[in-house]
């Protein structure tokens, strides 16, 4: 494994007009491992992933994500991203779909295997339309890891889908990691974001901490994921520097 983290994140700060998004965010994500972005909405967690995939650059700060600046055209075929909202063409099928995602890296040959990880192979000629919207999260993820990406950023990913779907997708995550891929994945519910390896609490752009659920729940004093944020959010020295 690589000494260099697979994202390094330096004193980031990002505006949007009088909206202070992120706020001197400095964190880094070790290769191989789920790292959860544990935040309410609006707390900055989307803006830090669409940074990361280079759509939106730091008004000042540094990222690096794989060793090179976010955003380097020699490491987007080396990182899958999903998004929020399902950015899939209903018209098309499911195989349809991910087979347009593997032709723009030229992974077609993963398509059978994506589709396989996600469990929509007898769903592969279904058309997306059709589809209900857990299985549409499913074909999301498909489209993101057909080229093996070596980092996947995932943005709420298992928002509005059954507890079941939610925890067919953490084993998938974890079959990822434990062939090496780093996952950062955003997400606003406590007992999802506990399954991470690590942690980073955002709330109002500000990193407020970042360590293991049980590194997070000592700082705070308390035995709880859900009251050591309520803690380090009302604390000003719970806030990381």
């Amino acid at each position: 494994m690589e000494s260099t983290p697979a994202v390094d994140i330096q004193g980031v700060v990002k505006t949007f007009g009088a909206l202070r998004a992120l706020d001197g965010v400095t964190l880094s994500v070790r290769r191989g491992e789920i790292f959860g972005l544990l935040g309410p909405n609006g707390s900055g967690k989307t803006t830090l992933i669409r940074m990361l995939v280079g759509l939106l650059r730091p008004d000042s700060g540094r990222i690096s994500v794989l060793g090179r600046a976010a955003g380097d055209a020699g490491i987007l075929g080396r990182v899958g991203y999903m998004t929020q909202k399902a950015a899939l063409y209903p018209d098309l099928s499911v195989r349809e779909n991910v087979d347009f995602f593997a032709a723009v890296y030229g992974a077609r040959a993963r398509v059978a295997d994506a589709l396989r990880v996600v469990e929509l192979s007898e769903r592969a000629d279904s058309v997306v339309a059709t589809l209900s919207g857990g299985m549409q999260q499913r074909l999301s993820l498909a489209c993101a890891l057909v080229h093996g990406p070596e980092l996947l950023l995932l943005d709420e990913p298992t928002v509005g889908i059954d507890p079941l779907l939610r925890a067919e997708f953490w084993t998938h995550f974890r079959r990822l990691t434990a062939a090496g891929t780093t996952i950062v994945v955003s997400s606003h519910v406590m007992d999802e974001a506990g399954r991470a390896d690590r942690l980073g609490l955002l709330r109002f752009g500000r990193l407020l901490a970042e360590g293991t659920v049980a590194e997070l729940e000592a700082r705070a004093g308390v035995d709880d994921l859900e009251a050591a944020f309520l803690r380090l959010s009302a604390t000003p020295e719970g806030a990381a520097t």
